[in-house]
């Protein structure tokens, strides 16, 4: 076949592979679905929507709530249907992609589908950033820089960011701040990109909100940025039901603060028993997973797949060796997974 770029040959897909399992920790998901009566008055509002209408061409609607919800400018906002795809569509725009190693594969995987040139920077010991090499590489171009940083569960540093904001400033770059799990952190650096039009914060509603099924993420940045990455999404994009569920979940934002709450406290209870482990080592979170170095991140993996429980394997990961990346699921799942951990000590 030679209908298409040459770059996309042999490219590899996106490192996940579904597997089934009783209990469900692999994919940073929320332990709790919507709340039964959300559900009702979504599919309600649902119902009343004209199916064979087109929606709005960029979601203005929700655009206004958002911009009112977080003081931005309506232009600065972009919805779509996943944060996945707000990625995409900045590494198609980006002359360059800059990325720490390691990070959340799908800005490195978005680049080379772009076929956009593409660096990444290690990570320091203790997973720190390396500030002075980060704002040596940064000569423009978009850095994606997730904060807190999946897969580490490490928030970094506000000055640090600060000063990769100001270097954005004066290459003429976008620092690209992922705030995917800012509700487990309790950290909003909406002010930094108010203050700097070369940040941008990408946020999602899979999470806290309990939506992954859903697909839903948005962009809040200077209206010249939002205006290109809007040129670059498809017009149309962003489904009419989509948009119904969210304005019940914008509604009604009291369950997605107690579900980060639960998260917070259940992710502690299990990191501190962990921590006991003679042979596992926990590293600290401000997300709703945590990072557990092993042994054998293989034989821990398949261990607990016989117990009926799923992870993911990170050790695939550079620094990331003999690691697995445990979600934090219902009280019972994380019960199980403790006394699973422990036998797999003991045996």
């Amino acid at each position: 076949m030679r209908a298409f770029k040459a770059h996309l040959r042999g490219l590899s897909p996106y490192p996940y592979a579904r597997v089934e399992a009783p209990i469900k920790l692999d994919q940073n998901e929320s332990p709790f679905d919507l709340p039964h009566a959300l559900k009702e008055e979504a599919l309600r509002r649902m119902a009343r929507l004209p199916w064979n209408r087109y929606p709005e061409i960029h979601a203005e609607g929700l655009r206004r709530r958002l911009a009112a919800l977080w003081d931005w400018p309506e232009e600065g906002v972009v919805l779509s249907p996943g944060s996945n795809l707000l990625i995409l569509a900045l590494a198609v725009a980006a002359e360059r992609v800059l990325d720490l190693s390691p990070s959340f594969p799908h800005y490195a995987h978005a680049a080379r589908v772009a076929g956009t040139p593409y660096r990444a920077v290690p990570l320091g010991e203790g997973f720190a950033l390396d500030l002075e090499g980060l704002l040596s590489a940064f000569t423009g171009g978009v850095f994606f820089l997730p904060n807190p940083h999946a897969p580490t569960g490490v928030l970094f540093p506000r000055e640090a960011l600060w000063a990769l904001a100001e270097r954005a400033r004066e290459a003429g770059g976008l620092l690209v701040v992922d705030e995917a799990y800012r509700e487990f952190s309790g950290t909003d650096f909406s002010p930094l990109g108010r203050e700097n039009p070369h940040v941008a914060l990408l946020r999602t509603f899979s999470k806290a909100f309990s939506l992954g099924g859903i697909r839903a993420g948005y962009l809040l940045a200077s209206p010249e940025v939002a205006g290109a990455v809007r040129e670059v999404l498809p017009p149309f994009a962003f489904p009419a039901h989509t948009g119904a569920i969210l304005e019940v979940v914008l509604e009604n934002p009291g369950y997605a603060e107690e579900v980060a709450a639960y998260v917070r406290l259940e992710r502690d209870r299990v990191y501190g028993r962990l921590s006991q482990h003679p042979l596992w080592r926990p590293y600290p979170s401000r997300t709703n997973f945590l990072l557990v170095r092993t042994p054998d991140a293989e034989g821990a993996h398949a261990h607990l797949l016989r117990q009926g429980i799923l992870v993911r394997r990170q050790d695939r990961y550079p620094g990331l060796e003999g690691c697995i990346r445990v979600t934090i699921g219902l009280g019972e799942e994380m019960e199980a997974f403790l006394r699973a951990a422990f036998a797999m000590a003991y045996a």
